[in-house]
């Protein structure tokens, strides 16, 4: 039988020699946290475009060995293998951070064990995505999982980084609050419209994100080097790259014109600071994304600037998720008034 929570809890803390973490001090942990979990995105879009998916077959070994054989795709692929190392330390210490951070918060708690939960789960996803020889549901499914890592981390940040006893860094030039946000911190109410399109944001955004997955599973990057057969999206045939980027184009452009209305919503409607500058940079963003994403279609999809896509997609989805937590929650509606009828005494009648 195991012991009970309280146990587990004292055991650790004994174990920590009674080290505890000031709220300052665990935002530089989620911090960190969250730029880990970026790179390895990055870090994993570059094994794919460099033919180096399949550079080492086996998991978690490669070719039934610890280290991988000098070549290029072993060396690629196996060293992104090793940077989930420091990516899961990162993860740990974000819960562990949490666990001894004082005061303590049961909300962070459970943002830290998630994140730990998904590097763990992202690393056994990828052995899958492995030994399923990049077949593009794996893969599409191991970003999927990568993106959904970067909304806990974003809301960790967030609430860490805006706690009720943490004072902000930039709170002096921060709105007084009347009402707390999605993370409890205090800014400006947003306004019950302005959130709900904020939100309609991040639907929007994991759905550009999901044709964008698609459109790299029926195009040329599959992962694997030349002559490796790897299974691709391929519904409408030899057509299916085309559709499906077009699809993916016609999302995004929306994507883009609903984020200009907010914007413009955010500014009408005298947001806070925080969020009109997350909504301006989600437009830049959305900008670059469409020059860079025409580009690449014209000049047949060269490796580099599909990396460029990559990034600036998980730059574009960290802030549109800045933006909604910005933005916070939506405001609670206000009861009816109802106006009570008031009969005026009669007038005295003088003799």
């Amino acid at each position: 039988m195991s012991p009970p929570a309280s146990t587990r809890l004292e055991r650790l803390r004994e174990r920590t020699g009674g080290y505890t973490l000031t709220p300052a001090q665990y935002v530089i942990v989620t911090n960190a946290a969250l730029v880990a979990l970026t790179l390895i995105v990055l870090t994993g879009a570059a094994v794919r475009l460099t033919g180096s998916g399949l550079g080492c077959p086996t998991w978690p070994k490669c070719y039934g060995n610890v280290y991988p054989p000098l070549s290029t795709h072993a060396v690629i692929e196996f060293s992104n293998r090793l940077l989930t190392v420091p990516v899961s330390i990162a993860a740990g210490l974000a819960w562990l951070g949490a666990l001894r951070r004082r005061p303590y918060r049961r909300d962070l708690m459970w943002l830290g064990a998630l994140l730990g939960l998904g590097v763990v789960g992202q690393a056994i996803l990828g052995g899958f995505t492995v030994r399923g020889a990049l077949d593009y549901g794996w893969v599409m499914g191991h970003f999927a999982l990568s993106m959904l890592i970067l909304v806990d981390a974003v809301v960790l940040v967030w609430r860490a980084g805006n706690a009720p006893d943490l004072e902000p860094v930039n709170a002096e030039k921060r709105r007084p609050a009347a009402a707390s946000t999605a993370a409890g911190a205090g800014a400006r109410p947003a306004g019950r419209t302005l959130v709900w399109s904020v939100r309609g944001l991040v639907a929007l955004g994991a759905l550009t994100i999901f044709a964008g997955t698609a459109a790299t599973a029926a195009g040329p990057h599959a992962g694997g080097s030349p002559g490796q057969k790897i299974n691709r999206l391929d519904f409408e045939g030899r057509g299916t790259m085309d559709f499906v980027i077009h699809r993916h184009g016609e999302i995004a452009f929306v994507f883009a014109l609903a984020a200009l209305a907010v914007w413009w919503l955010a500014r009408r409607r005298d947001a806070d600071p925080l969020l009109r500058r997350a909504l301006s940079t989600l437009c830049v963003l959305l900008a670059l994304q469409g020059a860079v994403g025409l580009d690449q279609y014209e000049t047949h999809l060269p490796t580099e600037l599909v990396w460029v896509h990559v990034a600036l997609a998980s730059l574009t989805w960290l802030t549109t998720l800045w933006a909604a937590c910005a933005a916070g929650r939506p405001a609670p509606r206000a009861a009816p008034v109802q106006e009570e009828l008031h009969v005026a005494p009669p007038a005295r009648v003088s003799a």
